[in-house]
């Protein structure tokens, strides 16, 4: 049965010094997950899991980014086996610190290469893109702005919604950093502050204030639309997904590595493969409320998405996004967006 952990690093170092000999060819196999992945989204994939193959699956949940800070204090000690976590900077951050594993290249072949670590330490399991939420009772598709950059425009003063302590919105200030470069990006961020944006603390809000008419426009990514139409199917609000490399239409991923000192690894594997498992990528089509895009080829995304292949957005390597957090906070809190 699987077991959720609630334990202080402290205690998980005393769990990792205990467990040394333990090993895959106990009469009970298990792994050790740390998720940054919400439970109400990926337990039923670790309930597939547990059912399909009889290994015992311990969760600690928690934020990506904490949980790989956790990663790098605990180091040889981590109990961890998998890091599957929101987003690639965290990945990137536990692989800089030379913690992760180079996974099967049967495995990464799985994943087109835009969608995985170049070196081949950790993998994408399902996509999402930043989008323009619009409210449709004011707006058109065809009023809403083709580049964020156009969110300037004096029009849309008091019109904007933004959650700027979020990590999806400062991995897509991270995505313009790498693109353009600080001196544009600060450009635009204080653009945006003279537009006096409401700011939000989660995406979801800033959905939900759109389809109120709270505010016209959000800058979310593509699945919060599906979480608020599934609690109010006439919310009066739609995407907008902006086309070519502009910064708002950042093609990220959620994945999964393994750890070099992973006490189970071959459980490891196997769940990583089981993640990329034509039936696990399907749960982002046919059962999940986000919509996620699957990321393994031959699998469709809901119906109304665009192909991922169509979807392009700044072209750069996901993995650095997390090299470039520390100055986009900086920069979030020298304009005023974040304290």
């Amino acid at each position: 049965m699987r077991r959720v952990m609630v334990l202080a690093v402290g205690a998980l170092l005393g769990l990792a010094a205990g467990c040394g000999g333990d090993d895959d060819a106990g009469a009970n196999e298990k792994l050790v997950v740390y998720s940054g992945r919400e439970e109400e989204l990926v337990e039923p994939l670790f309930d597939r899991f547990e059912q399909e193959t009889g290994i015992d699956v311990e969760v600690r949940y928690g934020d990506s980014a904490e949980l790989a800070a956790t990663i790098a204090e605990e180091g040889d000690n981590s109990p961890a086996d998998v890091f599957f976590a929101q987003d690639p900077g965290s990945l990137g951050a536990v692989e800089r610190e030379g913690l992760l594993t180079t996974l099967p290249q049967d495995t990464l072949d799985r994943v087109p290469a835009r969608f995985r670590d170049p070196d081949g330490h950790w993998i994408g399991t399902s996509g999402r893109s930043r989008v323009i939420a619009y409210n449709t009772d004011a707006l058109s598709e065809g009023d809403v702005p083709d580049s964020v950059f156009a969110l300037t425009d004096p029009k849309w003063k008091g019109k904007i919604g933004i959650a700027p302590t979020n990590a999806s919105f400062q991995a897509f200030v991270s995505a313009m950093l790498l693109q353009l470069g600080e001196e544009r990006t600060r450009d635009w961020l204080e653009g945006l502050k003279a537009n006096e944006p409401k700011l939000y603390e989660k995406n979801t809000p800033v959905v939900e204030a759109v389809g109120s008419g709270e505010i016209e426009l959000g800058l979310v990514n593509h699945y919060y639309l599906y979480l608020v139409k599934e609690e109010n199917p006439d919310a009066a609000v739609a995407n907008h997904f902006l086309t070519g490399e502009d910064p708002g239409a950042l093609v990220s991923v959620a994945g999964a590595s393994i750890l070099e000192t992973a006490d189970h690894a071959d459980a490891a594997r196997r769940f990583v493969e089981f993640l990329l498992s034509d039936p696990s990528q399907r749960f982002y089509v046919d059962e999940a409320e986000e919509a996620e895009y699957p990321l393994v080829a031959g699998i469709d995304a809901k119906s109304g998405l665009p192909p991922l292949d169509n979807l392009r957005g700044p072209q750069i390597a996901l993995d650095q996004l997390g090299s470039e957090l520390e100055q986009t906070l900086e920069l979030l809190n020298a304009v005023g967006f974040t304290t």
